[in-house]
């Protein structure tokens, strides 16, 4: 149970911003942004609230700040907000409107994403899943019955932040509101529809009156007034449709999401500062971080599918809000650099010259003022040069870089210069709570299930989505088969196709196995042995999703689960095929156990948990411990090592699914990430043959504080041990000298301090931050003149109360 804090760390100042307290107005050219009358460019970064917990909102928002951020971007989440038709919920962590006034407080903006599609890598792209089932619907397209729905969504986001007063023309921080999302992408797939729908959602936005611009990210055929907008990795290039828009960077994609059997994607902080350079130093108006922190997706949030659980992103803030370095001071220091040239990037005049091959000075100059400030880029992916600027100097540009230059003869920062600190946090098995915790368990109660007792019936195979509603990621279908001759079926084949995700079969009661889909290829065809007996067979199929699409043209009509089948019995001495697809099917949506709210000890629902013998391999199977609150403010994490597949709740609260066992491609990884040239998401992949993810985000303000116990409940859907969960807790490695190697795999260099563990355990054992004079001095060295460096690999563990954190840092 730990959370990353660094443990070598820089203090810089940073000027504090104050929070609007009157009507502010919003104006903008192709240069600027105007702020009541101050033309400005605008840095910011994306915080989705439902991705983190209110609690850490203060925090992040901080953070981001002291990054040197302007403003923060969130999407509003429609299916959490309205999970049933006219049933509204901004509660607590879906508390939006107190996340923003969080971000107006700390005197930053927002850039308010409303949507409603949002994409973002979450169940159906944030559409609440009734949608789906209003007759005669079409999502996203010139569809009456949709354009209702999402007007009065739009509508209600939009009254809510007036009521509140949080536009930015009554004071508020709201200074960008956005409608639709990538539509752009899409469109072509709606024919004429889908230009008449773009035109509507501008219509309709504008009639909002909310005193601010409204954009459109990836619209090149966006309607004036309304901005379009890049998302990208790069948007140097881009140009918005209308010659009087300000250019606007509205996703710089900081790194990538993952799915379960995916390598770890990384984009290195050299390459994200070379975009963002690039893009002011070609007339960037806007650019915001997607993501600034990414942070977790709680319960059956994520999409995809198989998108997993943390959506960490590699952004500049973690999965559990710490700095993510060198990534985050980097780009701070490149804040700072561009600021410095605000007013003239705004006001001054442009001009480009060449240098040879790929090498440009981009001069911004206020003739009135005198001053200037410079954009040397060198975009080749291999070549380094020195550039002579004449009376202003010569200077060294790396491949793959841009300088700014104050004044035009002062290099301030280099994208691929990186003076930040680095740190890497490292996880490994140390101390095993399992042994010191008392698990007790519990089977599903599936007794109707394996005897075909279901809700409703049908003569066919149903999709699942349109069944469930998500109200759960399983649905059962069962049938009953009528067998007459037995030798021919004593030995037989069951063959399901299915489009995915997870499929268990039951025959006559007796469990046949699982099997699975893969993130690049969901359906699959489903084939185990069987034994059938004369008379009749109860077949009991249990399908499960791992999250719904949220992507691309028509993804509301991906279909999941057995729907059509076919579903074949197929005997294998004789080849004799039965076809039971258009049998009487009966169906029940999701596990007796969530029926019964298993996961939540706080209700009386009637389980017996077995307290000996505790199940180690059953599948559909619920296990419970209880464990003691942590000492300290760090998150917990824990490790689920040993466990399969399924879904965890703290405090009947769902830190979502797991999946473990889905292990990444053993090929395709390499330690040497080179920044230089065009990123993708396979690009410096780590992780390979490892857990797509293992290590899962448990905030505070899921434990208690005053009982100091806390109920941890899994549900086991294919059969795991949950005796190996565990967390950590050493130095691993620290010396001050010659150290060599890399994060992870240090060694001793030809000479070190002998006390150069005991100084960092003195100072840093036991401490949330800690900060060490590197000298020689400090570790003992009396040899003059002899300069060395420090390395340090720290892990901690929970279940110490003196050191709940995980630390792994290299300086």
């Amino acid at each position: 149970m730990c959370n990353p804090r660094i443990g070598l760390f820089l203090i810089v100042s940073s000027v504090l911003l104050c929070a609007f307290s009157f009507a502010t107005t919003i104006e903008y050219d192709s240069n600027a942004i105007i702020i009541n009358g101050e033309r400005r460019i605008i840095i910011s970064g994306a915080i989705h609230y439902p991705r983190s917990t209110s609690e850490m909102w203060p925090d992040l928002i901080k953070k981001a700040k002291d990054g040197g951020l302007d403003a923060i971007e969130t999407y509003i989440f429609w299916d959490l907000h309205e999970p049933v038709r006219r049933q509204y919920n901004f509660s607590k962590n879906l508390d939006f409107i107190k996340f923003l006034k969080n971000v107006h407080e700390e005197g930053l903006y927002v850039v308010l994403r409303i949507g409603p599609y949002v994409c973002a890598e979450w169940n159906y792209g944030g559409f609440p899943m009734w949608l789906h089932n209003l007759p005669g619907i079409q999502l996203r397209t010139d569809n009456a019955v949709f354009k209702k729905e999402m007007k009065i969504f739009t509508a209600k986001i939009v009254t809510l932040c007036k009521e509140a007063g949080l536009f930015a023309p009554q004071g508020g921080p709201i200074i960008l509101a956005q409608i639709e999302n990538e539509y752009g992408d899409v469109i072509t797939n709606y024919g004429e529809d889908g230009n008449t729908y773009i035109k509507w959602c501008a219509q309709m936005a504008l009639a909002q009156n909310v005193g601010v611009p409204w954009i459109m990210c990836k619209q090149n055929n966006a309607p004036s007034p309304i901005i379009n907008t890049c998302n990208g990795y790069y948007c140097d290039d881009f140009k918005p449709n209308n010659p009087k828009s300000p250019k606007m960077f509205t996703e710089n994609w900081v790194g990538w999401f993952q799915k379960w059997g995916e390598r770890k994607p990384h984009r290195t902080a050299e390459d994200v500062a070379f975009s963002v350079a690039r893009f002011f130093q070609k007339g960037g108006v806007l650019q915001n971080y997607y993501m600034y922190h990414g942070g977790t997706n709680f319960g059956r949030t994520a999409g995809g599918p198989y998108i997993i659980t943390a959506y960490d992103y590699d952004a500049p803030l973690d999965e559990y809000g710490n700095l993510n370095q060198p990534k985050w001071g980097h780009l701070k220091n490149l804040h700072a650099a561009i600021k410095l040239g605000e007013k003239v990037l705004t006001n001054g005049t442009v001009i480009e010259k060449q240098y040879g091959d790929s090498i440009y000075l981009t001069t911004y100059a206020n003739n009135a003022t005198g001053q200037k400030i410079c954009f040397l880029s060198n975009s080749h992916n291999s070549k380094d040069v020195e550039v002579d600027l004449q009376q202003d100097g010569k200077y060294y540009v790396p491949a793959w870089s841009v300088s700014i230059l104050q004044d035009c003869n002062k290099e301030v920062f280099n994208t691929a210069k990186v003076d930040a600190q680095t740190n890497v946090y490292v996880k490994k098995l140390s101390t095993k709570l399992g042994n010191s915790l008392i698990w007790t368990w519990a089977s599903d109660p599936i007794e109707d299930t394996l005897q075909a007792i279901g809700t409703f019936s049908a003569s066919q195979l149903l999709e699942q989505k349109s069944v469930t509603v998500d109200a759960s990621d399983y649905l059962w279908y069962m049938t009953k088969v009528l067998i007459n001759e037995t030798s021919i079926w004593n030995n037989a084949t069951l063959q399901v196709n299915t489009a995915g995700h997870v499929l268990h079969a039951y025959v006559n009661g007796q469990y046949i196995g699982p099997q699975w889909g893969t993130h690049d290829n969901l359906s699959f065809t489903y084939e185990r042995l069987v034994s059938l007996k004369q008379g009749t067979n109860i077949i009991s199929l249990l399908s499960g999703t791992v999250g719904h699409a949220h992507y691309g043209a028509s993804f509301d009509m991906k279909q999941t689960g057995i729907v059509g089948g076919p579903v074949k019995l197929i005997a294998t001495n004789s080849g004799n095929t039965l076809d039971i697809s258009k049998s009487s099917w009966s169906y029940k949506v999701g596990l007796n156990g969530e029926a019964k709210r298993f996961y939540d000890s706080k209700i009386k629902n009637g389980v017996q948990w077995n307290i000996n013998n505790v199940a180690v391999g059953k599948p559909l199977t619920w296990y419970k411990t209880t464990f003691k609150t942590p000492e300290g403010k760090d998150a917990v994490v824990l490790d689920f090592t040993g466990l399969t597949k399924g879904q965890a709740w703290v405090n009947g609260q769902s830190i979502g699914r797991y999946w473990p066992t889905m292990v990444a491609d053993k090929n395709g990884c390499d330690n040497k990430c080179d920044y230089r040239g065009n990123y993708g998401a396979d690009k410096c992949l780590s992780g390979c043959g490892e857990p797509s993810q293992r290590f899962y985000h448990v905030p505070r303000s899921f434990l208690n504080n005053d009982t100091n116990t806390n109920t941890l409940i899994l549900f086991e859907e294919m059969g795991g041990s949950p005796f190996n969960v565990s967390t950590i807790s050493e130095i691993q490695f620290a010396s001050y000298g010659e150290p060599q190697g890399k994060c992870g795999s240090f060694q001793v260099g030809e000479w070190e301090s002998r006390d150069s563990v005991a100084v960092v355990e003195k100072v840093c054992t036991g401490k949330q931050l800690c900060s060490i004079n590197v000298t020689s001095s400090t570790f003992g060295i009396t040899k003059g003149g002899t300069n060395g460096q420090l390395a340090v690999q720290l892990l901690c563990d929970g279940s110490d109360p003196d050191d709940n954190r995980v630390q792994f840092v290299h300086v």
